[in-house]
């Protein structure tokens, strides 16, 4: 809990000052006023994040968390569990999505595994902080403990921390644990106060049938559990992964470094969910990266209240989106860097 506390402590609101300083930059630059949309305020808000008007973003990691779920025995996804700890083996080894989609942006990919329910191989590439062998089934009772949650979110920004001192400026949060979508589902149902029904999809291939019993067993889950909405910790602890906990962590873990972090989707959002329940100030260092094609994205998005960036109809997790959207960010220092203003350029209009 220290760790956790001490972050939580060091996490301050944007840089008021650089961003207007960015703002009258942006305006000014040699084209036609709000012409390049979105790109300028991101240029703004990663100018109040690093306290620079041209800020750098030239070292990236996307930081995998893999971890397993206990509610999987409900028969809440179509796949095999095992396909978790197979999968996060791919990570390093290059061969995921996400790994073929990051090496445009030249992005590192860490993967961690802090929950699988089998043990991975210490010589395998994967960082191993595993805290247990997946979550409890939270249709039978509590995911994890509270200590157990506060640990995941430790680890999130330990791991967050170190990649920072090794020189990363631009973080992203990626995911791999079979029956995700059902804890990410329960966390957006106690957060938005929304019925399971309305927001529970099909994950990885279900059936209308089974979304219909995933939607039934999120909601055994949060009457059992009654986790309290304005308590990010309890929500996690009781609904929740040990991903989605390492996620916020690395969320944390980036706020508190001043260090901006592109949210992938759906599962991703969910743990920007609790990140910004459990401190609402590092919700300002969070870039959205995609709409989810998950049918609790939107609601995921707009609860967080941070519009996407793409909209590609993806759902794939892993940090997918995330690599798509670090080359938009980069463009946005780019921007601010190689662009000169009409007084640079001796113009007046």
């Amino acid at each position: 809990m220290n760790l956790l506390q001490q972050t939580i402590e060091k996490i301050e609101n944007l840089d008021q000052e650089t961003m207007i300083k960015a703002r009258e930059r942006v305006d000014n630059l040699i084209k036609p006023p709000k012409s390049l949309g979105r790109l300028e305020d991101l240029a703004v808000q990663l100018a109040g994040i690093t306290k620079t008007v041209k800020p750098v973003v030239d070292n990236k990691a996307i930081i995998v968390m893999a971890a397993d779920h206990g509610v999987y025995e409900e028969g809440v996804a179509p796949n095999p569990q095992a396909i978790t700890a197979i999968q996060t083996l791919n990570f390093p080894k290059g061969t995921t999505g996400v790994c073929a989609l990051s090496r445009m942006s030249g992005a590192k990919i860490v993967t961690v595994d802090i929950g699988i329910k089998e043990d991975i191989p210490n010589d395998a590439g994967v960082i191993i902080r595993k805290i247990k062998y997946g979550t409890d089934n939270m249709a039978k009772g509590p995911a994890m403990t509270r200590e157990e949650a506060i640990k995941a979110l430790e680890v999130g920004i330990e791991i967050a921390n170190e990649e920072i001192k090794k020189g990363v400026n631009l973080l992203g949060t990626g995911e791999m644990g079979i029956g995700n979508t059902t804890a990410s589902t329960a966390i957006l149902a106690v957060l938005g106060n929304y019925p399971p029904e309305d927001i529970t999809g099909r994950g990885a291939g279900l059936s209308s049938e089974g979304i219909q019993h995933k939607a039934k067993v999120i909601e055994k889950a949060i009457h059992l559990n009654n986790p309290n909405p304005t308590d990010g910790i309890d929500v996690l602890a009781k609904v929740g992964g040990l991903e989605i906990g390492g996620m916020a962590g690395v969320m944390l873990g980036a706020a508190a470094n001043r260090v901006p972090v592109v949210v992938d989707g759906y599962i991703a959002t969910a743990a920007a969910l609790i990140a910004a329940t459990i401190e609402p100030k590092a919700k300002e260092y969070f870039i959205a990266s995609h709409a989810s094609a998950e049918i609790g994205g939107k609601k995921a998005s707009e609860l967080l209240g941070i519009k996407p960036i793409l909209y590609m109809d993806m759902c794939l997790g892993e940090g997918s989106g995330a690599a798509l959207t670090f080359p938009i960010v980069e463009a946005a220092c780019d921007m601010m860097k190689y662009m000169i203003t009409f007084q640079e350029a001796s113009m007046t209009i």
